[in-house]
C-alpha cells in the first residue's frame, strides 16, 4: 500500500467517522440519565432512609437535601434521556457527585487518590458519573438531543429576524 492508498484510506476513515460522531454522546447521555432516573426514583420511594443516610453523613438539612436531591437526579435523568437542557442538568448533578466523594465515598475516593485502596478512581461509581457529567458539561447533549432540535429552531429564528 503506498502513501496515497494509506491517506485515502484514512479520510474515508475520518469520514465515516463524522457520520456516527453522535453515538458516543447519546450512548454517555443515556447511560447517565437512566442512572440518574432510578438513583432518584430510589431516593424517592425510600425518602425516609433516604433522610436517615444523609443525616449520617451530616449533610446539613438532611430533610430538604434529601428531597433536593431525590427530585433532581429524577427530573435531571429525565432530562437527561431527552437531551433536554443536558448542560445545565450535568452541572448541577455534578455537585451531587463531589458531594457523595467528600462524603459517602470519601475513603473509597481518597485510598484511589493516594493508590493505597483495592479500588481504583473508574471502581467509585461518583467518580465515573461525574467523569461523565463533565463531558456533557463541556460537549452538550449531541446531535440527537431536543437540545439539538432547539438550538436549531432558535437558529432558524434568528435568520428570520435579520432577513425580515
Amino acid at each position: 500500500m503506498g502513501d496515497s492508498t494509506i491517506h485515502r484510506f484514512s479520510e474515508q476513515a475520518i469520514r465515516f467517522l463524522g457520520f456516527v460522531d453522535f453515538v458516543p454522546g447519546a450512548l454517555t447521555r443515556l447511560l447517565v440519565g437512566f442512572a440518574f432516573l432510578d438513583s432518584g426514583r430510589g431516593k424517592l420511594e425510600g425518602m425516609e432512609n433516604t433522610v436517615n443516610f444523609f443525616t449520617d453523613l451530616g449533610i446539613p438539612f438532611p430533610e430538604l437535601n434529601a428531597m433536593f436531591v431525590a427530585r433532581l437526579e429524577y427530573y435531571g435523568g429525565m432530562l437527561l434521556l431527552a437531551g433536554l437542557l443536558t448542560r445545565i442538568t450535568a452541572a448541577l448533578l455534578s455537585t451531587t457527585m463531589v458531594v457523595a466523594l467528600i462524603t459517602a465515598d470519601r475513603e473509597n475516593f481518597t485510598g484511589a487518590l493516594a493508590r493505597s485502596a483495592e479500588i481504583g478512581l473508574s471502581d467509585i461509581p461518583a467518580f465515573a458519573l461525574l467523569v461523565f457529567l463533565s463531558w456533557l458539561v463541556v460537549r452538550g447533549a449531541g446531535a440527537l438531543s431536543l437540545d439539538h432540535l432547539a438550538s436549531r429552531f432558535l437558529a432558524r429564528g434568528d435568520k428570520a429576524e435579520k432577513t425580515g
